[in-house]
C-alpha cells in the first residue's frame, strides 16, 4: 500500500513538473553573474557582479555594447571588480548603483553615450537601492532604512526619513514614481510619497518575517519573504492575501497593470504566475537553479527571470 502511495505521488509530481513552461530564449552573459535586468527601446540591459552592463539588441538577440565600471580598492588596497547592485532607466537615462571602496556605494549615469559618476565613496553613503523619481531626483535607501530624495544636479538631499527602525530589505516605485513601497525585516511594507517623504500608509499581515523582494504596479504591492509567502496588497483598500511557497521567496514581479503577479515558488527556483484579482494560477515557468533576484515584466505578456547566473531567461505568457 505504501509503495502504491509513493508511486502515485511520484507520478503526479512528475506530471506537474512536466507542465513547466520553458523559456522562449536564453541570453548568455559573458561576464559575471547577473544582478539586475531592464529593457528600453528594444534593448536589454543586464548588470553583473563584476561591474559590467551588457547591452543586447532584442531583435537580433546579439550583444551590441558593454559598459565597464572602474575597479575599486578592497580593504587590503588591491584592485577588485565592483559589484553592480541595481539598474534603472528613465527617458533614456541609465542609473547604475554599484559597490565603491571603503564599504560605500556609488551611482553612475549613462546618458548620451557618456558615463558620469554622481555619487562616490566621498559622499560616505552605504546605498542598498536607488531609482529615479524624475530626471533630476533619485530615491535612495540605506541599510539603516533611511530613505533619501537626492538631487542629481545640486548633489543635495531634498528630504530624509527613516521608514522604520527595522533593517531595510528593498523598495519599489509605482508606475508614475509618485509613491515608494519599502520592505524590511519586520514583514511590514511602508508606503511613502516621493514628493516629500510623507507617509501614505503601512501594509501588514501577509508576511510575518523578513521580506526579500517587492514589486509595485497599478494598485498592487507584491512581496516575497523568508516566511515562504508571496504577499499581495491592494494599495487603495489595504486588503491582502498571500500565496505559499515551499522555499524562501527571493524574487517577485508584477506586470505593468498589476494584474499578473510572479514569484519564485519552489526549491528549484521555478516561477509561478497568477492573476492578482482572481488568485488563479496561470502557469509555472522553468528557471535555472540559481536564486531568483527579481522578475522583470516588459508588458502584460513578456517577462524576464533575473537569477544569479550566467544567463537571463526570456518568457512569454501564452
Amino acid at each position: 500500500m505504501i509503495k502504491y502511495v509513493v508511486y502515485v505521488l511520484v507520478f503526479f509530481t512528475s506530471l506537474y513538473a512536466g507542465k513547466l513552461v520553458e523559456p522562449d530564449y536564453i541570453y548568455k552573459i559573458s561576464s559575471g553573474l547577473v544582478t539586475d535586468v531592464l529593457t528600453d527601446k528594444q534593448k536589454l540591459y543586464v548588470s553583473t557582479d563584476i561591474g559590467n552592463v551588457e547591452i543586447f539588441d532584442m531583435q537580433s538577440k546579439k550583444e551590441i555594447q558593454t559598459l565597464k565600471l572602474d575597479k575599486i580598492k578592497d580593504f587590503m588596497g588591491d584592485d577588485v571588480n565592483s559589484k553592480i547592485f541595481s539598474l534603472d532607466m528613465l527617458d533614456g537615462n541609465l542609473l547604475i548603483l554599484s559597490q565603491d571602496s571603503g564599504g560605500y556605494s556609488r551611482l553612475h549615469l549613462f546618458k548620451d553615450g557618456k558615463l558620469t559618476q554622481i555619487v562616490s565613496k566621498e559622499d560616505k553613503l552605504n546605498i542598498i537601492k536607488a531609482k529615479f523619481i524624475d530626471k533630476k531626483r533619485v530615491v535612495i535607501a540605506l541599510i539603516s532604512n533611511d530613505i533619501i530624495s537626492y538631487d542629481i544636479q545640486s548633489k543635495k538631499k531634498n528630504w530624509v526619513t527613516q521608514a522604520s527602525m527595522s533593517k531595510f530589505s528593498s523598495f519599489a516605485l509605482n508606475n508614475d514614481r509618485s509613491m515608494v513601497a519599502i520592505a524590511d525585516e519586520s514583514g511590514d511594507v511602508h508606503v511613502l510619497f516621493t514628493k516629500d517623504g510623507s507617509k501614505v500608509k503601512t501594509l501588514s499581515g501577509q508576511n510575518v518575517d523578513n521580506i526579500f523582494s517587492i514589486a509595485f504596479r497599478g494598485e498592487i504591492v507584491l512581496t516575497g519573504g523568508q516566511d515562504r509567502r508571496a504577499g499581495v496588497y491592494n494599495i487603495k483598500s489595504g486588503s491582502g492575501y498571500h500565496k505559499s511557497s515551499n522555499f524562501f521567496v527571493y524574487g517577485v514581479g508584477l506586470s505593468p497593470s498589476g494584474e499578473i503577479a510572479a514569484y519564485s515558488s519552489d526549491l528549484k527556483n521555478d516561477v509561478s504566475l497568477f492573476h492578482t484579482k482572481t488568485r488563479e494560477i496561470i502557469a509555472k515557468y522553468k528557471s535555472n537553479k540559481a536564486i531568483v533576484n527579481s522578475i522583470y515584466f516588459i508588458n502584460e505578456k513578456e517577462f524576464f527571470i533575473n537569477s544569479s547566473a550566467h544567463e537571463v531567461g526570456y518568457y512569454t505568457i501564452k
